[in-house]
């Protein structure tokens, strides 16, 4: 009988340590509040980081990303998901897995990795290099041609990959992009959108089965080719892309979709930076006509982080009156 109490209170401690140490959270912005305040995750990311025997030196996290992000001792980064974003422990779980040592630019690897009480988390390498975000700003013109470049070819040999099981994630892309149709106009009222331009997405939406490809062999995509998820050197030829990072919005799909982020934040309709883009891709100049123009500014319209007011054109509204507009901004006629 004294065995039977003893192990009730094991369970009962254990229990109410499990409590306390993983929150209820079931809503976005309640998980922006716990992760905002240090003193609330900070016990967390000490019981991971001594269940994977690894040191957390003075953990510090990253302000930006969806999720908690902590660098533990300047060699290893903790990602920890809470339930409410499981979909993008498993995306970026098995992307890793299903990428690792298949491109010439590194990405992270898995150190350790669990699940407890609906959350999940992954330990990774940090990986060296300064994040384009903080750079991209200052570079010369040249060097942001030669990294476009680099990231064109980087995306050619992600989507050379077997997706594997990356195929079994949902939403598959026909759902995915009936889904993002089905919350398009409102997702870009709510964002300010003009009602010049609002009024055009019902036709955008009514073309969009002719316009993009009805069957397609999926690819792996990211989803989001931007600074903020690129890691950049600076070496003797100047700077160039040193690692990718961040893959918890993996899918598959439409291999065009991906050429949306370096197009619309990075090359910002420089004719110059397209072509370097496109020619590390791979795509044959030809290749880039006014329907392929007309796909992107579709799948630029339905991404599932497609928010204009981001888009790295400075003052680009004064001069747009209708899509095709926009479009002939991020996508010149001639390149």
């Amino acid at each position: 009988m004294h065995y039977f109490y003893f192990w009730l209170l094991i369970l009962h401690d254990r229990e109410c340590r499990n409590m306390k140490l993983w929150p209820d959270i079931s809503i976005a912005e309640d998980f922006r509040r716990w992760r905002s305040a240090s003193h609330l995750w900070l016990p967390v990311v000490i019981e991971i980081a001594q269940r994977a025997n690894i040191d957390a030196v003075s953990p510090t996290s990253f302000k930006t990303g969806t999720n908690l992000v902590v660098d533990l001792n300047g060699n290893a980064i903790l990602k920890i998901f809470p339930p409410i974003y499981a979909a993008q422990f498993a995306a970026e779980r098995l992307a890793l897995r299903q990428l690792d040592g298949r491109l010439s630019v590194p990405i992270p690897r898995i150190l350790a990795e669990g699940e407890d009480s609906g959350w999940s988390w992954l330990i990774i390498t940090k990986l060296p290099g300064t994040v384009g975000s903080e750079v991209w700003p200052v570079l010369s013109e040249q060097e942001r041609i030669y990294i476009l470049g680099d990231i064109g070819r980087t995306i050619a040999e992600v989507q050379a990959v077997d997706p594997g099981e990356l195929l079994e994630m949902q939403p598959a892309w026909p759902e995915f992009v009936k889904r993002q149709a089905e919350g398009c106009i409102e997702r870009h009222r709510h964002q300010g959108l003009e009602e010049a331009l609002l009024a055009e997405i019902p036709a955008l939406l009514r073309a969009a089965p002719s316009v993009l490809p009805a069957e397609v062999e999926p690819v792996i995509l990211t989803g989001e080719w931007i600074p903020e998820n690129l890691l950049l050197t600076e070496t003797s030829d100047g700077w160039r892309l040193a690692a990718v990072i961040d893959f918890g919005d993996v899918m598959t799909g439409w291999r065009e979709y991906d050429l949306l982020g370096p197009s619309t934040f990075m090359c910002a309709g420089v004719p110059d930076r397209l072509q370097a883009f496109f020619k590390g891709y791979g795509m044959p100049a030809k290749n880039y006509d006014d329907a392929m123009r007309r796909r992107l500014t579709t799948l630029m319209m339905l991404h599932g982080a497609s928010d204009l007011r981001h888009i790295a054109i400075s003052d680009w509204k004064s001069s747009v009156r209708r899509l095709e507009d926009l479009e002939d901004i991020i996508w010149p006629k001639i390149l």
